[in-house]
């Protein structure tokens, strides 16, 4: 059976993958934004949100489709925690139509997904990051791989944790393959980029392992401090 697509805001039948009146209701993030982390800023003669403003980053730059609120929370929630494994592909087509000149511009060679834990994946069933991640090299062209990054460590939801908790919780929580060929750009890709601990972690650790310069690119990025 072919199951019709149906637009992830509202579960309506939709051809388009995002229906036409939730992408009215859709606000993307345009200039001013950080630097860094491409939050929206309210001036445009800022270059950093206050998140980035002060400390150091082993990322170079990075893009969220969204802010993390009506109506994307629901529709993540769901394609996480529900099985919605069919809003990855509207997620990723998003993201290649808002971003695939900027992902070229990058001159991305490998698209990594950021790792559950083994007993969460199970769990799950799957990893709503590698979803992303091979839909997106479909649509681009680029590799995506599953077996740079692993999650070691099982740790605490992040979402349960303060910002000074988050960093301490992913201590150890990762590692890279042993028998990666390090390239020059690397896209890391996730669902949500709330305070930058988790992509930062990652970074920090594929560029040990010689990758030159990182980024990052996800569907929805939250309101920062």
């Amino acid at each position: 059976m072919i199951y019709p697509s149906v637009c992830p805001f509202c579960g309506e039948i939709s051809k388009e993958g995002i229906c036409r009146d939730c992408r009215k209701k859709l606000v993307y993030i345009r200039e001013p934004r950080c630097m860094r982390c491409g939050k929206p800023l309210d001036k445009a003669e800022e270059e950093y949100c206050a998140d980035c403003r002060d400390r150091a980053s082993s990322v170079v730059q990075g893009r969220s489709l969204w802010l993390h609120r009506d109506p994307v929370p629901r529709a993540v929630y769901w394609f996480k925690y529900h099985n919605r494994r069919s809003y990855g592909t509207v997620f990723a087509r998003e993201m290649e139509r808002v971003y695939g000149g900027w992902i070229r511009a990058c001159g991305i060679e490998v698209i990594l997904p950021v790792p559950l834990h083994p007993s969460r994946k199970r769990k799950r069933g799957f990893n709503q990051a590698e979803i992303l991640a091979r839909e997106l090299s479909g649509l681009t062209g680029i590799p995506a791989r599953a077996d740079v990054l692993y999650r070691i460590k099982k740790t605490r939801p992040q979402k349960m944790l303060g910002p000074g908790e988050r960093s301490a919780n992913l201590k150890g929580a990762f590692a890279v393959a042993a028998s990666w060929k390090p390239c020059r750009n690397v896209l890391l890709v996730d669902d949500i980029y709330t305070t930058g601990s988790t992509v930062e972690r990652c970074a920090s650790l594929l560029k040990k392992a010689g990758a030159e310069n990182v980024w990052f690119l996800t569907i929805s990025i939250g309101q920062g401090i």
